[in-house]
């Protein structure tokens, strides 16, 4: 996944969950924060920024926050909240799967997506929920870094899509180099570490995708089953 265009900035402050003061080129700037995550390590006064301007006609602002450079260790971290799902379907689409349709309703939920592989023994069905991950702590990735009851709801529709005879994936991208493996931050949510463990229970599998970061890009770099 590739962005279109790219500007460097310094973050100033964030007033709010969808907002930031960015100086940009010596100006004042205020832009959208890609993510709704607390994201506090990150976003530090004087910590490098990157921008994207999408050109959406109607904005209230021009510019969309998409990666930071953390201050305490030079590590750059794409906090997109979007661009996780942008990276597995392009990554889904290079790994034989005969469907691929983003965005399935299964049970209440909206599943991130549903693919079908034939076999010799019929039709394999799969179902993905994809989380980007963007707390690092220590060199290991934490997930979620705000409670978030929907990520919960979709644990327990995996769980019932594998007893339902599906394969169910609980996908993490991880939105910065050098990190392999995500666990439940259940000191910010536990009843999704509760669910987390569930799942594994229930025969869902967890995947890690490890990525490769730059300012403009975000590119899946390899699969890690736990």
């Amino acid at each position: 996944m590739k962005y279109e265009n790219i500007v460097k900035a310094k973050f100033l402050a964030r007033p709010n969950r969808f907002e930031a003061d960015v100086d940009l080129n010596g100006q004042i700037e205020r832009v959208h924060v890609k993510n709704t995550g607390r994201c506090k390590e990150l976003l530090i006064k004087g910590a490098e920024v990157w921008l994207t301007a999408p050109g959406t006609p109607g904005r209230k602002t021009t510019y969309d926050l998409v990666a930071v450079r953390k201050p305490s260790t030079g590590v750059l971290f794409n906090i997109d909240s979007q661009a996780p799902n942008k990276v597995v379907k392009e990554w889904l689409a290079t790994q034989g799967f005969d469907k691929v349709i983003p965005e399935h309703t299964y049970g209440s939920s909206r599943i991130d997506f549903y693919m079908e592989r034939e076999t010799a023994q019929g039709t394999k069905r799969f179902l993905m929920e994809v989380k980007g991950c963007t707390l690092e702590i220590d060199g290991t990735g934490y997930f979620p870094d705000a409670p978030t009851e929907r990520g919960v709801k979709h644990i327990r529709e995996l769980i019932g899509a594998r007893e339902a005879g599906y394969e169910a994936i609980l996908a993490f991208v991880i939105q910065m180099e050098g990190v392999n493996r995500v666990l439940a931050h259940v000191t910010t949510h536990p009843e999704f570490g509760e669910a987390m463990e569930d799942a594994r229970k229930a025969g869902v599998k967890v995947l890690f995708l490890t990525t490769k970061v730059r300012p403009d890009t975000l590119m899946i770099d390899e699969e890690i089953f736990e």
